[in-house]
């Protein structure tokens, strides 16, 4: 049914189910009769008729980044536990392949960063790929160096 409204636009009216015989949407509001999708609050969403639903045949990603940047973080404050436990040596230069060796950083990491978080009491010399403004200072401050790869 379409009526006209004041402004000349056409409007469709809302069809009322459930009102009758004769209103062609009476007694199953054109649902059909039984089964699932005859009753109320009801959704079968992505069945695909037994066929394997698309969410199930795509492979799982999640919030695993596919360009990852495995970056190892390492403070000054645990470099400096490290050579209490003897783990570092200071005469050795501080980096990523020997902290691999020791496993003190991941095996997968592909660049290592200093942050300047505690404090460092021996003088080390350290080759990383990134570092803090603060491990910067801190380092130069004690008299050791830190060597930035390209």
């Amino acid at each position: 049914m379409i009526k006209l409204n004041n402004r000349n636009k056409l409007n469709k009216t809302k069809i009322r189910v459930g009102r009758g015989i004769g209103s062609g949407k009476g007694k199953t509001s054109g649902r059909g009769v039984k089964g699932q999708k005859s009753r109320s609050g009801v959704a079968i969403k992505s069945f695909e008729g037994g066929q394997m639903p698309l969410y199930r045949r795509l492979p799982k990603r999640g919030f695993n980044p596919l360009n990852k940047k495995n970056i190892a973080i390492i403070n000054l404050d645990k470099i400096q536990s490290y050579i209490d436990k003897k783990n570092i040596k200071t005469s050795d230069v501080i980096n990523s392949d020997l902290l691999k060796k020791n496993n003190l950083i991941d095996k997968n990491s592909i660049k290592l960063k200093i942050l300047g978080s505690g404090v460092i009491k021996d003088k080390i010399n350290i080759e990383a790929d990134l570092a803090s403004k603060s491990a910067l200072e801190k380092l130069e401050k004690i008299g050791g160096s830190i060597q930035l790869k390209k």
